[in-house]
């Protein structure tokens, strides 16, 4: 206040409004945090300021945040971030952001990690494949701790790296994706496949049945592959079955081998009845010949 002694006094009063640029205050937030799929977390940012800050919640990547199976949202404001039911896709990097007007904004970065016991899918179960032929066996493994992966045979026997076998093993966050190439396929290679998942909270297995395509006689593939037998997969009832462009030969088919044999038979049967109408033309020609001489020798020209 500014004051004036005269009289009367004469005075001013003047407001000052210190601004404080936001500041995030560690101890009363929260740190990285590993939690079990399934349960509820709650995060926590604090900051001070002049006005007070206001606190949202942003993923870092750009993603949404789902809040329940059939809500999400891009920010969530509040200095409390609750998530009910974490599962894997709440993973990830949180920025807790403090702003109030005053420059600069600050932000703090929380990671959340979420633990689950592996998963596997397998695209298809049941692939056919012909001797000599090269064939790929999948599998899509999901897990975190990061799971080892690997493939077996029959009886549990670890297929080796290397020669005709070409296992290929992608990262991606918590996904893996599990290939396994076998070149020039022999008989021995036809049976059950496993793709096996393990980490630290349990394991599991997919398993994939590979099985011979017979070669079909008088058939020749001029590229190397069994041609005739490609065609797209779909999937049913949780296996795959092959369907169309398969160029199946007619003699597959009772209905066409039906219809082929009635039409050869008629073709043969044509074909004796005008074998035995030309002899008995034949022989009604040379009955006449005598006739024709005699009528010859009584007129002649």
């Amino acid at each position: 206040m500014c004051q004036i002694n005269t009289d009367p006094m004469k005075s001013q009063i003047g407001y000052l409004d210190v601004v404080v640029p936001p500041d995030i205050i560690d101890d009363l937030t929260s740190t990285d945090m590993v939690v079990r799929e399934g349960t509820n977390v709650t995060l926590r940012c604090a900051a001070t300021g002049s006005p007070a800050p206001t606190i949202n919640w942003r993923r870092e990547d750009g993603r949404p945040i789902f809040l329940s199976n059939t809500k999400e949202v891009q920010s969530v404001e509040g200095s409390q971030f609750n998530l009910t039911k974490v599962n894997r896709q709440h993973m990830g990097p949180y920025l807790c952001i403090a702003s109030n007007g005053v420059p600069p904004t600050v932000s703090k970065r929380i990671i959340l990690v979420v633990q689950f016991p592996p998963m596997i899918w397998i695209p298809n179960q049941l692939i056919g494949a012909g001797e000599g032929q090269q064939v790929t066996l999948e599998c899509i493994s999901e897990a975190y701790p990061k799971s080892i992966n690997y493939w077996t045979r029959d009886l549990d026997e670890i297929v080796p790296q290397g020669g005709k076998y070409e296992p290929v093993v992608i990262d991606s966050a918590y996904k893996v994706h599990m290939k396994l190439t076998i070149k020039s396929v022999s008989a021995s290679d036809f049976g059950s496949y496993k793709c096996v998942s393990r980490n630290s909270l349990g394991d599991t297995d997919g398993s994939i049945k590979l099985y011979q395509i017979p070669s079909s006689s008088g058939y020749h593939s001029t590229d190397g592959n069994d041609s005739k037998y490609k065609g797209k997969q779909r999937k049913i009832s949780g296996n795959n079955i092959l369907e169309g462009n398969q160029d199946m030969l007619k003699e597959r088919d009772p209905k066409h081998r039906a219809r082929d044999d009635a039409e050869e038979e008629d073709y043969v049967f044509s074909k004796a009845t005008r074998s035995s109408q030309a002899i008995v033309i034949t022989r009604i020609l040379l009955l006449l010949l005598p006739f024709h001489q005699l009528l010859r020798m009584l007129h002649p020209a």
